[in-house]
């Protein structure tokens, strides 16, 4: 590690102020001091500020951004810093570990390569010839439990875990005294997301390391790190012990971001959602008994059963004996293993396992997009057709809502064009449907009033919880018997989280709409789903209600899976 010179703070913030030339005030007159070898989370949502403070630290913030104060990075001004000082420190006293690990590797390098350029830009002296190199590569990798095969691989032929690692392993190639981590574990499965955090916590620990770390999820933030700063409007609300932070929160901010990620077998949290708290429950929900009725947060394994037993009888969607087979390299690769279930007419179903257990592409089955090797889908008791035609009139009736709604969007069509497209490629004038008229009422459904406002606006000019109702609306506009959505909530801040999961509640509740819910996250699955498939090698392994699966699972691996999500009570002490 390099040998700092100063006995003060590894990091601190003095009275800062960043502004944008558009005005807005992105932190304000914040003050952090970071001790050596402390470990910070800072929290907030998008907008807070956090991020925007956080880069302050390395002086990568975009050049319209205005700063007031001091930023200090082992008792150096930050700002007074030239710029060949500026990058001689970065990378070898302070690294960032970035969010999006795809986007910040070098798609068409080895992480051998982009390891050692790191280390010719900043150590050419310790580390003078190839050899010397590779052999720091190696180790780096080492470090992160990254197999020696890693270095000759490119970006896409790793997982999402290991692009994070590597990601780690290059903040770690210089011996930095402090790493700042930007939303390391965003859109990992729990699995992953374990090891990534472990990785970290192992290195701090280890090594010594100050460590920094950026998330909007207070138990991940808790999982790995001493202390929380909650941010919002540009301004720390609270800061504390994690597992104080985490388990008694004093400010209202801190109190809705862990609300938004609620704990498994918290009968409170059971189709609980959104700011206000609201516990939205299906029209079709048997009467609650007596000794129910006084608990509003009580929702038992009986009662869960009990409705899911009603509604499979008459199942809107049913997979039979489901085979999916790739090609590989030559070889043949089973995605889907002869899989079979069933979802009720109004029934909200998650589909959980980690990344490659065949989740999305069993959802690509049922939607037509992946032709099965065997097996059938059913819909409404019919076969899923296999010409155009049919395949097109089925595709009006289950709707697809993909994970990332900016991709999902032309970024030049505005609000009407985009909803409006699946009526017009189904050409529903024949039919006589009165498009603005549905257009309309598919944004009102999707609670994105007044509509008129929202009609002519584009994607951009949206925040990500509006661009997702678009993208639901959308699927509104064609009136469908039922959704697959695919991670809808997976790169939402935690509000907007709680809307998106409100919304899917109520139009279950207004409309009968069901919904197989792909997620990653158990923690949604016990919030707003009423059934559990649990899916692992292209198998369902586990299959039953929330409360049976999640409270007394019979699978190892649905065990493993519960055993590595961050809680209140896994916090750090």
């Amino acid at each position: 590690m390099s040998e700092s010179t100063h006995d003060g703070p590894a990091l601190a913030w003095r009275d800062v102020t960043i502004t944008y030339a558009t005005g807005v005030v992105a932190v304000d007159g914040v003050d952090l001091v970071v001790p050596r070898g402390a470990t910070i989370g800072v929290a907030g949502e998008s907008g807070s500020g956090k991020s925007t403070l956080v880069m302050a630290a390395l002086r990568l913030l975009p050049r319209d951004a205005r700063l007031e104060g001091t930023v200090e990075l082992d008792g150096e001004d930050v700002g007074a810093m030239t710029f060949g000082r500026l990058r001689a420190v970065r990378w070898t006293s302070a690294a960032i570990v970035f969010q999006g690990a795809m986007h910040s590797l070098n798609p068409v390098r080895t992480v051998e390569r982009q390891v050692a350029e790191a280390l010719e830009l900043h150590r050419d002296e310790q580390y003078p010839d190839a050899a010397a190199r590779r052999a720091r590569v190696l180790e780096l990798l080492g470090l992160v439990d990254l197999p020696a095969s890693t270095a000759g691989a490119y970006p896409h032929e790793l997982s999402g875990g290991q692009k994070q690692r590597v990601m780690i392993a290059l903040a770690l190639a210089c011996d930095p005294d402090v790493i700042i981590a930007d939303e390391p574990t965003t859109a990992l499965d729990v699995v992953v997301q374990a090891q990534v955090l472990r990785v970290l916590s192992g290195l701090v620990a280890d090594r010594g390391l100050t460590l920094v770390m950026i998330s909007h999820d207070l138990a991940v933030l808790a999982a790995v790190c001493e202390r929380i700063v909650v941010m919002r409007d540009g301004r720390v609300v609270e800061e504390g012990l994690s597992r104080e932070v985490l388990t008694d929160p004093q400010h209202e901010h801190t109190r809705e971001l862990a609300a938004a990620f609620p704990v498994i077998g918290d009968e409170s949290a059971r189709y609980t959602v959104g700011h206000d708290r609201e516990r939205i429950l299906p029209t079709t929900a048997p009467a609650l008994a007596p000794a129910e009725r006084d608990d509003p947060g009580r929702d038992t394994a009986d009662s869960a059963r009990d409705r899911h037993t009603q509604g499979v009888g008459g199942a809107v969607l049913a997979v039979r004996d489901l085979v999916v087979d790739f090609r590989s390299r030559g070889r043949a690769v089973r995605a889907v293993d002869h899989v079979s279930l069933e979802c009720a007419p109004g029934e909200i179903v998650a589909l959980v396992g980690q990344s490659g257990s065949g989740k999305t592409t069993l959802a690509r089955s049922i939607l037509g997009l992946q032709r099965p090797t065997s097996g059938e889908v059913l819909f409404e008791g019919e076969p899923m057709p296999r010409d155009r035609a049919g395949l097109r009139a089925y595709r009006r009736r289950i709707q697809f809502v993909l994970q990332d709604p900016s991709a999902s969007l032309n970024p030049k069509h505005t609000v009407y064009e985009a909803v409006a497209e699946g009526l017009r490629i189904h050409r529903l004038e024949r039919e006589g449907v009165d498009e603005a008229a549905r257009v309309a009422q598919a944004l009102e459904q999707a609670e994105l009033t007044p509509t008129e406002r929202y009609a002519t606006s584009l994607p951009s000019q949206l925040s990500g919880g509006q661009r997702q109702r678009v993208v639901i609306a959308g699927a509104l506009a064609l009136e469908p018997s039922y959704l697959v959505a695919d991670e809808p909530v997976a790169s939402l801040d935690a509000s907007v989280r709680g809307e998106i999961l409100a919304l899917l509640l109520r139009l279950r509740r207004d409309l009968g709409l069901g919904a197989l819910v792909i997620t990653h996250d158990l923690g949604l699955a016990w919030n707003v789903a009423d059934r559990v498939l649990v899916m692992h090698q292209g198998r369902i392994v586990e299959d039953g209600p929330v409360e049976e699966v999640l409270l007394d699972p019979q699978h190892d691996y649905t065990r493993s899976l519960l055993e590595v999500v961050p809680s209140r009570l896994g916090s750090h002490a």
